[in-house]
């Protein structure tokens, strides 16, 4: 866990994880969405990018300078159920007077989606992690 909290543990790689997901890939947007200073901004990616969560690409718009944009890995798409575990916490015990600001849906029914716990087996466990059971190696 500490290994992989030094990579998406800091308040600022969580962001800009969250604005890939949404869609939100070039530098200027991304710090527009987050705030984040552009000097942090830089690192976070440049971290993400090393620990191959995100990669690079080069853009060009006609008239410019070539760019970059920042798509998930397969790595990096992975973390979904922990971003959504995240948010699902903080709508549940950090209340919103007008509601959650993101609803996040099942594209194919228009469900709520909401991370679980689910043992290789099939098994559906509370989130109070009472039926989880720590094996040291």
């Amino acid at each position: 866990m500490a290994q992989t909290l030094e990579i998406i543990g800091e308040r600022w790689s969580l962001l800009v994880l969250r604005e890939v997901f949404l869609g939100v890939r070039r530098f200027a947007a991304i710090q527009a969405a987050t705030g984040a200073p552009r000097a942090v901004l830089t690192r976070r990616l440049e971290t993400l990018v090393a620990a191959g969560v995100l990669q690079r690409r080069a853009y060009r718009e006609a008239g410019t300078r070539a760019r970059h944009e920042y798509r998930l890995t397969p790595a990096g798409r992975e973390l979904q159920p922990v971003l959504t575990a995240l948010m699902q916490w903080g709508d549940r015990h950090l209340a919103w007077p007008e509601g959650p600001p993101l609803r996040v849906t099942h594209a194919g029914c228009g469900a709520p989606v909401r991370a679980a716990l689910r043992c290789d087996a099939g098994h559906v466990l509370d989130d109070t992690g009472r039926e989880l059971q720590a094996i040291p190696r």
